[in-house]
């Protein structure tokens, strides 16, 4: 299903071409139609490839081995909830809107693609302040809080200060596993207060919680330890994440779907934008083609003009949740194998006062892309002329919009940057609403996976992300794991060294060779190891704190 009344976004990057100008410099700083002849056959069979992993993904087909994980799902999510999983969006809407009848606050839990994408709609499409407003000016909805993204004990306890004692609060956690510690630690924190707030009452408590998480595979056995727990608390309300997509891919999903319903969104229009993002995708020429010729103008600036720092440059305050959630997405999906451009997001005019100096007149190595909107919301706030206090001189600006200015300083930092051939490109939204964020969302996840497979990079899956789990998991659980941890990476006779320095076990003497290849080749796991260090009459003396680690160790 696809809506062709909305206005499209639209891509610029004439400013990044160099073809009518004949000086070295400024062809070595740009593009050239060469570059674009060479690029758009490229293009093409990327989103060949993309289709195919869709098709192989929806069709159950067999994975080949190199393109694992594949998750492929998000792409079609769209036209999913619009057609054959109408059924599902409805529920969603329903389930928002009647748990914003019901409270006055909300607390989102969730870390990464659980939250970014929910927190991007709510600063680009929620009014200015909304928390601050009273409930008529917010029509109707609750406040919105986003925690569980972090560890921070100050900001906790602020939250907690604030619905402690009510109880007209209510908690939407997210989680496809349950495990992630952040968000789990959380939800113990925030539902202790809730049951206290509804004074031991379990059907209100399990009423002011929807779980969004994983399903369980009796495939496989994989379970989800959010599950579990909203099984046990008797959540009626639970659901799910889709199968098949990553969780920065899934704010097209209920991640991103409840959330926004919830603060009052039009779910249906951000879907709608999505889709006419993916037919625009299918179907026009790569070179105008907003996903490819951005995933493809970026990859060129990238390894032919050295500009391996992207610079999203929103201008507005309400698009920074926009670029942050973009910063993960192109991090996560790319940055692997040492490569992957880094992507930093900026906010002007702001940001013109700060890094504003360092795009002019520092190193060559950055890109800027514009993010820009056409037209303000709200009543235009404009300059008034002033009979008696004129010292700021600005009588002469009067009946100036703050619009105009907006503009003028748009185009006056363009054409700064390209008179020191620091070039850039922009896209446009006709509108900060839901449909251009459909379409901006859809557009940037696609030219990421696109990009993934120009330059041979899986953009499923994020393996380095786990070592700080692991790690800070077992520096809280106990620490055998973290020590075999090292073993794998270093040598198990420098691990074994640190597990006698630490005191947990009372001698080691392991043949290091041998282990440390059966570990690097997956024929023993960490328990494993343990059990067979034990048998091969080795003392593990734990200390008390360590002991609940063993079996995991």
């Amino acid at each position: 299903m696809n809506n062709f009344s909305i206005t499209p976004i639209k891509y610029d990057y004439s400013g990044l071409v160099s073809q009518k100008e004949k000086e070295p410099f400024a062809k070595q700083t740009g593009l050239l139609d060469a570059d674009l002849k060479w690029l758009a056959p490229r293009l093409e069979e990327a989103r060949k490839e993309v289709l195919a992993d869709v098709a192989i993904f929806e069709q159950g087909g067999a994975i080949p081995e190199e393109k694992k994980p594949l998750d492929a799902g998000f792409l079609s999510l769209p036209e999913r909830f619009l057609n054959q999983d109408r059924q599902l969006l409805d529920k969603v809407i329903t389930a928002a809107n009647s748990l914003a009848k019901e409270v006055d606050r909300v607390i989102v839990l969730g870390i990464g693609g659980s939250y970014m994408g929910a927190r991007a709609l709510f600063e680009a499409c929620c009014r200015p302040y909304h928390n601050e407003l009273l409930r008529k000016a917010r029509g109707g909805r609750p406040r919105i809080y986003f925690e569980g993204n972090n560890v921070d004990n100050d900001a906790v306890q602020g939250l907690l200060d604030l619905v402690e004692g009510d109880d007209d609060w209510a908690i939407v956690v997210i989680s496809k596993s349950g495990e992630t510690l952040e968000t789990a630690v959380a939800f113990r924190v925030f539902l202790e207060a809730l049951r206290k707030s509804c004074k031991g009452d379990k059907k209100k408590l399990a009423q002011r919680i929807i779980p969004i998480t994983g399903e369980d595979n009796p495939i496989t056995g994989q379970k989800s330890r959010l599950r579990d727990l909203a099984n046990a608390l008797g959540c009626s309300t639970i659901f799910p994440v889709p199968d098949g997509v990553g969780g920065r891919f899934s704010v097209l999903s209920a991640v991103g779907l409840l959330p926004a319903a919830i603060m009052g969104l039009d779910v249906e229009e951000l879907l709608e934008g999505a889709a006419t993002m993916n037919h625009v995708f299918r179907t026009t020429e790569p070179l105008t083609n907003p996903p490819l010729a951005y995933t493809g103008i970026s990859h060129l600036m990238e390894s032919r003009r050295g500009a391996t720092i992207r610079v999203l440059s929103t201008w507005g305050k309400r698009l920074e949740a926009v670029g942050l959630w973009y910063d993960q997405l192109l991090s996560e999906s790319l940055g692997k194998n040492g490569q992957g451009a880094t992507p930093i997001t900026v906010v002007n005019t702001r940001d013109l006062h700060s890094r504003g100096q360092q795009h002019q007149d520092g190193r060559r190595d950055k890109l800027v892309t514009n993010l820009v909107v056409e037209k303000p919301f709200r009543e235009l706030v404009a300059i008034e002329k002033s009979k008696e206090f004129n010292q700021d001189e600005l009588n002469e600006l009067a009946g100036k919009t703050l619009p105009d200015i907006l503009q003028a300083a748009i185009d006056g930092t363009k054409q700064a940057y390209a008179k020191d051939y620091r070039r850039t490109a922009t896209i446009t939204l006709p509108y900060l609403d839901e449909a251009s964020l459909g379409q901006l969302f859809q557009m940037l996840m696609i030219a990421t996976v696109v990009e993934g497979r120009m330059i041979g990079i899986n953009p499923y899956g994020q393996p380095a992300v786990q070592y700080y789990k692991e790690n800070m998991n077992a520096i809280l659980r106990g620490r055998i794991r973290t020590m075999l941890n090292v073993a794998v990476f270093e040598n198990l006779k420098g691990a074994a060294k640190l597990i006698e320095q630490s005191s947990i076990v009372e001698s080691v003497n392991i043949n290091v060779e041998n282990i440390s290849v059966m570990l690097r080749e997956n024929v023993i796991d960490y328990s494993e190891l343990a059990t067979l260090l034990i048998k091969a009459g080795y003392k593990l003396k734990l200390l008390k704190e360590d002991r609940t680690d063993c079996d995991s160790a």
